[in-house]
């Protein structure tokens, strides 16, 4: 019997890949028409303003509009938008140290990680007075609060979001992370504010680092090198945001009348969280080849954009139009939140 139970395990995961593999294959082509559309921006216009994991979504969010997937590309589907997106979350930790920690000093580093922290709560609170689920107004938050999309990407399998609110997370955040990029020079001149300070103020608020270097720019390479420093500090709040929140999902109360089981340490930290901060850790010991950080930097933008393809090829137009007004708002109001926090932070530190 245990041998037959033995040679069964393979042909299941046989028959799991086998079912799995249109609906991946679908979802590669989507991500490579994204990269595709991404190289020709940047032909044409010198820089990409959709980035290719903000048009993997929209391509699939576009491609579900006209064409139901069936029942032969669920699967795959499904897999992607979790697995790779998984994967992907635990090699960030690769790209981050302890060093970024030791340059940005001690009264910088609280003061990150205080903004950060209320900027997530007021706009949690934000959402949920607005009428959002409890599960969109994190993604929303996060994203503000921390890195945009790729914040979003990172949290949404922590809190066990769908792809529905992870589409209209990530398209209404990408839409106001251009609008950042090209109004906060302007609000930094009309302040007054100097290059270190800008260069603070553009890492505290802009979403991707492409973005914050972009926003940075007008002010010179002082003001590029505080908003680089600042930005990494904050995206190092990626980890310690994830653990809480699946500590937070883990605590959840259960139905009326479900017995309470105990929870495991893998159930309450997901497996990619502690790889997150094991790879940093590694890298933090110099014990991850500088060679290795190009190819896992890569690994980690094609594993996600393959990822938000299906998330977008999971979404539903009419289910986003219907909550449309409530993330824009959400979204809007919990930006400038965040604007103000980071000010008052960067006076506080001597950096306003």
């Amino acid at each position: 019997m245990h041998s037959a139970t033995s040679r069964s395990l393979p042909a299941a995961r046989l028959n799991r890949l086998a079912l799995a593999l249109p609906g991946l294959v679908l979802c590669g082509a989507v991500a490579t028409l994204a990269v595709g559309l991404e190289a020709a921006e940047i032909d044409v216009a010198g820089k990409a303003w959709l980035e290719a994991l903000v048009l993997a979504i929209l391509l699939g969010t576009v491609l579900r509009a006209i064409w139901q997937p069936g029942s032969r590309w669920q699967p795959g589907i499904a897999f992607t938008a979790k697995i790779p997106l998984e994967i992907a979350v635990m090699l960030l930790g690769a790209s981050l140290s302890a060093e970024t920690l030791r340059a940005a000093g001690p009264t910088l580093l609280a003061g990150i990680a205080v903004t950060v922290a209320l900027a997530i709560v007021c706009g949690v609170l934000i959402g949920r007075v607005l009428g959002l689920s409890r599960r969109m107004a994190i993604l929303i938050a996060s994203g503000n609060a921390i890195c945009g999309n790729s914040a979003i990407a990172a949290v949404a399998p922590v809190i066990d979001a769908d792809g529905e609110d992870v589409a209209a997370a990530i398209a209404f955040t990408a839409v106001l992370g251009i609008l950042v990029v090209l109004g906060l020079p302007v609000l930094g001149w009309r302040l007054g504010l100097g290059p270190v300070g800008f260069g603070g103020l553009a890492g505290l608020t802009v979403y991707a680092v492409p973005q914050v270097i972009a926003a940075a720019a007008p002010f010179g390479a002082t003001a590029i090198q505080a908003a680089t420093l600042v930005k990494l500090v904050r995206v190092l709040m990626l980890g310690p945001v994830c653990l809480v929140l699946s500590l937070l999902v883990a605590r959840k109360p259960a139905a009326a009348g479900t017995p309470l089981r105990p929870i495991a340490f893998g159930q309450m930290v997901p497996w990619f969280i502690l790889g997150f901060l094991g790879l940093m850790a590694l890298r933090s010991l110099d014990l991850v080849p500088a060679v290795l950080l190009g190819p896992i930097h890569a690994l980690t933008t094609a594993l996600t954009i393959l990822s938000m393809a299906a998330l977008g090829l999971m979404a539903d137009l009419r289910s986003l139009a219907r909550s449309g007004w409530r993330v824009i708002a959400t979204a809007i109001l919990s930006l400038a939140v965040l604007g103000l926090l980071s000010m008052l932070t960067l006076a506080l530190v001597g950096l306003g």
